[in-house]
Order: C-alpha cells, then sequence, then structure tokens
C-alpha cells in the first residue's frame, strides 16, 4: 500500500509509519508532501492519507492519527496501546499525561534536527520505536503480574 502524509516528519509522522510497516502492511511505501498537497496527491496516486488536517486517519477529540490507525485496523495489543498512550501524549502537547512523552518528543526534535530528509529519519528512528515497544511488552507484562 502507499501512504501519504506532511513533510517535516515528527513524533506521529514517525510512530505512524512505524506502526504501519510492523503491524499493518509490512510493504507500505510512503510520500511526503506539503500539507496542502495531501488530499491531492492521495486522490492522484490512491495513497492513503494519514496525519493531515480532515483526513480519516488523523487527529479527533484528543486522539493522534497513531490512535485512528490503532482503532481502524482493529490493533489492541495491550503493548501497541501502551506506546499509543505515550504517542498521543508527545504529539497533543500533553507531555504531563505520561512520564514517558516528553522524552519521546526530545528525541523526535533531535532526530529532526539531524536528519531532514524524512525517509532518512524514518529508517533511522524506527529502531527507537522497535525499542519503545519492547519496554512497553516488559511494562505491560510486569504490571500484569502486579
Amino acid at each position: 500500500m502507499l501512504w501519504v502524509t506532511r513533510s517535516h516528519v515528527h513524533v506521529d509522522r514517525v510512530a505512524c509509519p512505524w506502526l504501519i510497516r510492523r503491524f499493518v502492511d509490512s510493504e507500505a511505501a510512503f510520500l511526503f508532501v506539503a500539507a496542502s498537497e495531501v488530499e491531492t496527491v492521495a486522490e492522484q496516486t490512491g495513497a492513503i492519507p494519514f496525519d493531515a488536517p480532515g483526513v480519516e486517519l488523523g487527529h479527533r477529540d484528543g486522539t493522534c492519527s497513531f490512535d485512528a490507525i490503532l482503532a481502524k485496523y482493529g490493533l489492541k495489543d495491550k503493548a501497541l496501546v501502551r506506546l499509543g498512550k505515550i504517542v498521543n501524549a508527545a504529539d497533543t502537547d500533553r507531555l504531563a499525561a505520561d512520564p514517558i512523552a516528553a522524552g519521546l518528543e526530545a528525541i523526535a526534535s533531535g532526530y529532526g534536527l539531524r536528519f531532514p530528509d524524512d525517509l532518512e529519519n524514518l529508517d533511522r528512528q524506527f529502531e527507537v520505536y522497535d525499542a519503545l515497544y519492547a519496554w512497553c511488552r516488559l511494562d505491560i507484562a510486569k504490571s500484569e503480574q502486579r
């Protein structure tokens, strides 16, 4: 599948491609365009738009695009839900809502400065999300043992 979103990736626009590649479509390809071009490019290419104003897989009522993708594709893995809380807090400027959120926001900012090319940024940050997902799995396992 082909997906399209706004350029200059940050928290949600890295987390969503990670989620898509790992749990929805391992062969997914991503296009990054100006915000004003997302709808046009989606129509012209058949790409699925995400994390852009007015699209199905976007922000609504305090949720972020990661949350929308979890819901749309029925992803209920407890560790993914935990990761979603972190992503939501970091992406919606509610850093106090999760103790990990400020760290994720800082990491996203740092990667954006180091790797301004969106595809390179994704390639490099996927490791961060793999590690964070592993931590979420451990966190869930510990909480279930209590």
